[in-house]
């Protein structure tokens, strides 16, 4: 869905929206696709590219705020679909934050030894919950999905640490106020964009740049590292202006900083192993690199991970 699309349906423009926010254009999911679908799609590259097989999977966290049903969790729908019989299976609601925090929470469940192998998945399907009337959102939000498997090792490489933190008290700043047990859907409820994405953009600015720059500081701190170790910085893909400040912030030039956001737009919990999957694909991950990725989103949650890659 490209911008020349939304000049259609709202009053923006091209310039407008790639001048704020750096996106041209985001993929839309058809109707009777659902977020286990893309899913299973993400986490069968993840699994041929690991060379393990399915039964290896022992545990599988999907991070998603756009879940197939009120219950089950996805992942259990996911574990079905792609037939993982050993697989521990449970969702993690922490918005565009939601693979870090999965990525911390399988690590750590690794390093127990009570699992082995785990996947780890991000999947939005965002276009269920954006309010097409609202020139301000509407023109932020794509679907998608992306995975990762982590497996057990002691050679130095992985997880190598990861920081998370949330702010309940500034959750109205991006928040979907109806549909839940505090504001239920009663006879008669009129549907006029409360059941929607509502964000306040210059307040999430704010927030969003301080304490994504904080969060990739002190991984890098706690790890004794400096930002010239760093090889790669994978921010959440919200706004360009946002991930230009990290940049800035960190003393590191662009060229080390992954963006992708002008093809897909933000896809919450999708995005940054999305755009892990495309830089490790084009080349710009190597054995050996440090790489950082930090996110930010509704809660307010954001938090950062370090791995040796």
């Amino acid at each position: 869905m490209t911008n020349a699309d939304f000049e259609k349906i709202v009053d923006t423009s091209d310039e407008w929206i790639v001048s704020r926010t750096g996106i041209k254009e985001r993929r839309i999911a058809p109707d009777g696709m659902a977020v286990s679908d893309m899913a299973v799609e993400a986490c069968k590259n993840a699994l041929e590219a690991s060379g393990l097989k399915n039964e290896d999977i022992d545990l599988l966290i999907l991070g998603t705020v756009t879940p197939d049903y009120k219950l089950p969790s996805t992942a259990c729908v996911v574990q079905e679909k792609m037939d993982l019989p050993n697989a521990t299976a449970f969702d993690i609601v922490a918005a565009c934050t939601g693979f870090i925090n999965g990525l911390s929470v399988a690590s750590s469940l690794l390093e127990t030894g009570a699992y082995k192998n785990a996947l780890v998945v991000g999947a939005e399907k965002l276009s269920t919950i954006v309010n097409y009337k609202d020139r301000n959102t509407c023109v932020l939000f794509g679907d998608g999905a992306g995975a990762a498997v982590l497996t057990a090792s002691d050679d130095g490489s992985g997880v190598l640490g990861t920081f998370l933190k949330s702010n309940g008290n500034l959750r109205e700043l991006l928040w979907i106020k109806d549909g839940g047990s505090a504001h239920p859907y009663a006879d008669g409820y009129e549907f006029e964009g409360d059941d929607k994405v509502m964000m306040s953009g210059g307040d999430i600015f704010k927030v969003a740049v301080k304490q994504m720059c904080n969060a990739a500081v002190k991984i890098i701190e706690d790890a004794g590292l400096t930002s010239e170790d760093i090889s790669l910085v994978i921010p959440h893909q919200a706004n360009i202006r946002i991930i230009e400040a990290i940049a800035k912030r960190l003393k590191m030039p662009m060229e080390k900083v992954f963006v992708n956001i002008e093809k897909y737009g933000n896809t919450s919990a999708a995005s940054v192993p999305i755009a892990m999957d495309e830089a490790y694909r084009t080349g710009k991950i190597k054995k050996g690199d440090h790489v950082i990725m930090v996110a930010f989103g509704g809660g307010l949650i954001w938090g950062s991970a370090l791995i040796k890659w």
